[in-house]
């Protein structure tokens, strides 16, 4: 790998991990067309700047929640994000813990991927059913879009579309459902880091990974995912957000095209 494959990823992850078209899904596509072999660690080093992001982005409401947790108050509007933000974690890390290893073999060629791109698509679409009638995210939804955000480990579908989309599907209202699907990814990002990091910590170095491609692609990651944030939420707000379910099919089709000419 060099600097500018660094900066191409890097670039690719800041836009793709907040648009609802899955970041993961288009590292590996990428990855593949630059004839690199890189393993697991290396995107989620990846998403160390999309997490910075969101420590920026929602610095207000984190420093709210953090304030609730040390006065253990869990009554208020912030207060009780707190055990909701647990109980999403909760699947998140069994589907990690159990399944990352079994996805990241299973997914690693375009037939797989281009399926998961067309499934995120449908549930991109059927979100703009979804009745906001909600004002609260019950425990109930937590888990699921928690789980939600745990079987988005598949490379061709969205975290941010599946929680979203799960979460309007569900009732909750847009801005509920864009808040804490952002903060439900603050403890897996972290926890994805850690985990990943314990299994491979020597596996950068021996396939030619170094810091300056790492601290490279973080930095162009940065930068680009802050607008493509913004973007996200001005969609989301203009009830536009099932649109995007046209790109996935647009590029589920490709892959499909491609696996089955043997590309």
């Amino acid at each position: 790998m060099d600097p500018i494959q660094a900066i191409i990823l890097g670039f690719i992850q800041g836009v793709t991990e907040w648009l609802p078209i899955s970041s993961t899904g288009h590292l590996r596509i990428t990855e593949q067309l630059l004839g690199l072999t890189l393993p697991l660690l290396f995107d989620v080093t990846l998403h160390v700047g999309t997490l910075v992001v969101i420590l920026l982005f929602f610095r207000k409401d984190i420093k709210l929640v953090l304030s609730a947790l040390v006065k253990g108050d869990f009554k208020s509007e912030n207060g009780k994000l707190i055990p909701l933000i647990i109980v999403g974690t909760v699947p998140t890390a069994l589907i990690g813990v159990v399944f990352s290893n079994t996805i990241e073999t299973y997914f690693s060629s375009f037939l797989p991927i281009a399926g998961a791109f067309l499934i995120c698509g449908v549930v991109l679409f059927l979100s703009k059913t979804g009745q906001e009638q909600k004002e609260n995210i019950t425990y109930i939804a937590a888990l699921a879009i928690g789980a939600a955000q745990g079987i988005a480990l598949i490379p061709g579908i969205s975290r941010s579309g599946l929680t979203i989309a799960t979460a309007l599907l569900l009732g909750v209202r847009r801005e509920k459902a864009f808040k804490f699907s952002f903060l439900l990814s603050v403890p897996a990002v972290i926890g994805a880091l850690g985990l990943t990091l314990y299994e491979q910590h020597e596996v950068l170095t021996l396939v030619g990974v170094g810091w300056t491609e790492i601290l490279v692609g973080i930095a162009v990651s940065i930068v680009v995912s802050y607008f493509a944030l913004k973007l996200l939420w001005k969609a989301l707000a203009g009830k536009k957000f099932y649109l995007f379910a046209f790109y996935c099919w647009l590029i589920g089709a490709v892959l499909l095209a491609l696996s089955l000419s043997n590309f």
